[in-house]
């Protein structure tokens, strides 16, 4: 009887151990692990390394527990405290290319700059890879925030993120939501909501176009789930078809070619998932745009096949603390990574102006 009784109370202490263990944990669910991620070391951005900053990988975790991967650039002999910035974009990009240059740029200016890789994208984590999300992208931005408002030479009460090409957009999304955000540039935006739902220039802007848009991923869902992997889209297409668009020229041009050309880009290798369009086809960006209360700078080449979104989205911006840069005779992809035309000493004066 003894051992019996003995017994018992090892196994009632065992789940009474058990069961306070399963209560920390789930006391502490908002701790999401980091992931193990493989970080290049060596400098494969597609432009020069700047002697005038320092540069080191760093890891965050955002809301839904990934672990994005970002180079911090830091200006050189700089002491005390500085102002933030947060770089992503251009959507499919990744932060070896056009984010890393507005980065490294901006950090010579006297930033300390961070240029993150998506989530599901490049180095940073997420299963499975090449997905976009209208929430989780837009929660990226607010997480490279969330990490910097917490670095020790960073400013706090200065912060601000730039997004370029579709993350113009979600970088506008972010700070509508987030007013730790105190000044936010768009630099050749799309709104990335509106182009999958009506097409470009709204030429499909119709329900029975949608309609047959979302039949079609539907169905490539049930593909997808059957053969246990997601078709890709394909990237920027090549080759180069002689009578393309323009503006498809213009991405060749950078994605397809050494001027642009990354292992990890998405638009210079296989693309997205396909399915990944379905989301933002139902999801609007910008509904309150009219709220937004703290600074943005629009930037935008009068060349650019994207123009219309820019003067769209500025429009529905109210408060003297937005503004518009036209760029005279730029198109879309001139302003990823020509610095001959990309305003920089500009969009320095802007976050100067309205981050104090």
């Amino acid at each position: 009887m003894k051992k019996i009784i003995i017994a018992l109370t090892l196994l009632s202490g065992a789940i009474s151990v058990k069961a306070e263990a399963v209560m920390n944990q789930n006391a502490n669910t908002s701790l999401a692990p980091a992931e193990q991620l493989e970080l290049t070391q060596e400098w494969d951005k597609v432009f020069p390394k700047s002697d005038m900053v320092d540069h080191k990988k760093v890891t965050f975790i955002n809301r839904y527990g990934i672990t994005l991967a970002a180079d911090m650039y830091k200006p050189k002999r700089t002491t005390g405290k500085l102002p933030a910035i947060a770089v992503s974009g251009p959507f499919g990009a990744v932060k070896e290319q056009s984010s890393g240059l507005y980065a490294q740029q901006l950090a010579e200016r006297g930033f300390i700059t961070l240029a993150f890789d998506p989530s599901f994208t490049g180095e940073s984590g997420g299963m499975p890879r090449r997905v976009a999300s209208p929430d989780i992208n837009t929660e990226d931005f607010s997480a490279a925030v969330d990490y910097l408002m917490n670095s020790e030479d960073v400013d706090t009460g200065k912060v601000g993120i730039l997004g370029i090409c579709g993350w113009g957009g979600i970088a506008i999304q972010a700070a509508i939501n987030d007013p730790r955000i105190k000044a936010t540039v768009a630099s050749t935006m799309y709104d990335m909501t509106r182009v999958n739902a009506n097409g470009y220039f709204d030429s499909e802007n119709s329900a029975g176009q949608r309609n047959a848009k979302r039949a079609a991923m539907a169905a490539q869902r049930t593909v997808d789930f059957h053969s246990g992997e997601y078709k890709r889209a394909g990237g920027v297409i090549d080759p180069l078809p002689e009578d393309a668009p323009q503006f498809v020229k213009d991405y060749y041009a950078y994605y397809k070619t050494p001027r642009g050309y990354h292992v990890r880009s998405g638009n210079s290798t296989d693309g997205w998932n396909v399915t990944s369009n379905l989301p933002f086809m139902n999801f609007k960006f910008f509904e309150y745009a009219d709220e937004l209360e703290n600074a943005v700078l629009i930037v935008h080449g009068d060349k650019a096949h994207s123009y219309y979104f820019g003067k769209d989205t500025f429009a529905k911006l109210k408060g003297d603390n937005k503004q518009m840069l036209t760029i005279k005779g730029a198109n879309h992809c001139d302003l990823y990574d020509q610095s001959d035309i990309i305003p920089f000493d500009e969009i320095a004066d802007f976050y100067r102006e309205y981050m104090n």
